[in-house]
């Protein structure tokens, strides 16, 4: 410190100390508002993940039982053809 001051001595050493330890605390201060940022996003990602996940399996399962019907109603419908065709005495393929 610069001595003699128009403030006292006391005081001065006092700010000068608490700056110093503001300093010293501003790297950890940032450490820890990084890692806290990084966990949120990878909070976020494996959010995401989970919620892309779940919306493939009801996709798939649209998909599945759609084709499942398609299945069904084809062979429902060639037999109602045949049938048509055999009670109206013409030939298959109309």
């Amino acid at each position: 410190m610069a001595y003699p001051t128009a403030v006292n001595n006391q005081i001065t050493d006092s700010v000068s100390q608490t700056n110093v330890s503001v300093l010293a605390e501003a790297p950890a201060m940032a450490l820890g508002s990084l890692y806290q940022a990084t966990a949120q996003a990878l909070a976020n990602a494996a959010h995401n993940a989970t919620a892309a996940q779940q919306q493939a399996y009801i996709t798939a399962q649209a998909a599945t039982t759609m084709g499942v019907a398609t299945l069904y109603s084809l062979d429902t419908g060639a037999a109602g053809a045949a049938t048509k065709a055999v009670l109206a005495d013409t030939p298959q393929g109309l």
